[in-house]
């Protein structure tokens, strides 16, 4: 999970697409470590809120988009994922499942009781436990955008950037898309941009927000109302998303992933330069975007310290 500073913030700060052709042999998904930090989360919510995390609209076949999202994995991560048209097995949590929704603890797990990922899949619906396989062995999250319809019918989010992916179910890309501040630019560019994503070739954007929490999962309603209450600017952090679309073969679809992270937003400005460009960036957003990012009552307070570094 590679966060491009240089191309995704600038000044002025625009809300558009901002897409670009993924470099040759340059990965899509990102392997989970056992017990690394993203999987204890997703284990997490998807034990106690799986409704929350998995959506699909009511006789939606994401069968296709599973299947092409399952061999783009045992292609670019073999030694993680294996995938024969029927069963996947994640490698090095040592668990498979079938598309019957069947699980083989193949081996003890290294973390824990050794058994964590099987017990959590066994406790989801069987269709959902190879796209739940999915989500503890990647640290993306995956969405289906339907490239006819406009709508996304299907999604497996259990790291959501403050919104809630039960209410995004069945809604047009631009419906969305449409309580984003300053967002002209983005509805314009919407349905060239379905065309683009449902092609053969493969792209990625980029995007960041300086937030008072250190969750990866961030679903409003996990989240205090009452931001930047407990958080000093000093003390904020730094959350990015690489963001990534791999198309479906003869579907006019496209899987969409989302890569999180977050570390302190010290750290994530290495260099005055870094600071001065987040500087700039923040210094241009308009009130409605400030407001909608959560950044209005903290503005002053932000830029004066970005400028102390800078």
């Amino acid at each position: 999970m590679t966060f491009d500073f240089d191309a995704a913030v600038n000044a002025p700060f625009r809300m558009q697409p901002g897409l670009r052709r993924i470099a040759a042999g340059t990965p899509q998904l990102t392997p989970l470590a056992p017990g690394s930090r993203h999987q204890r989360e997703k284990l997490a919510v998807l034990s106690a809120f799986p409704a929350q995390a998995l959506c699909a609209m009511p006789g939606f076949d994401a069968a296709p988009a599973l299947h092409a999202l399952c061999a783009h994995a045992a292609a670019e991560q073999a030694p993680s994922w294996a995938w024969d048209g029927v069963r996947a097995v994640a490698r090095t949590l040592g668990v498979a499942v079938d598309e019957a929704g069947h699980i083989d603890q193949r081996t003890g797990g290294t973390f824990g009781l050794g058994d964590e990922i099987a017990r959590c899949l066994q406790g989801l619906p069987a269709p959902w436990r190879l796209p739940g396989l999915l989500s503890l062995a990647f640290a993306e999250d995956v969405a289906v955008v339907d490239g006819t319809t406009g709508c996304i019918p299907w999604l497996a989010v259990a790291l959501p950037s403050h919104w809630a992916p039960e209410a995004k179910l069945g809604h047009h890309f631009t419906a969305v898309h449409a309580t984003v501040a300053d967002n002209a630019l983005l509805l314009k560019a919407t349905d060239g941009l379905l065309r683009v994503i449902t092609n053969a070739d493969r792209w990625e954007r980029f995007v960041w927000n300086v937030t008072d929490q250190p969750r990866l999962h961030a679903h409003p309603a996990r989240v205090d109302t009452q931001r930047w209450q407990h958080t000093p600017v000093d003390q904020a952090w730094w959350r990015t998303e690489r963001q990534t679309f791999i198309p479906v073969p003869g579907q006019q679809q496209a899987v969409f992933t989302i890569a999180v992270e977050v570390q302190r937003l010290a750290d994530a400005l290495p260099t005055p330069g870094h600071a001065e460009r987040l500087h700039a960036a923040i210094a241009s957003m308009s009130p409605a975007v400030l407001a909608y990012r959560n950044l209005g009552g903290v503005r002053d307070a932000l830029l004066a310290w970005l400028a102390a570094r800078a």
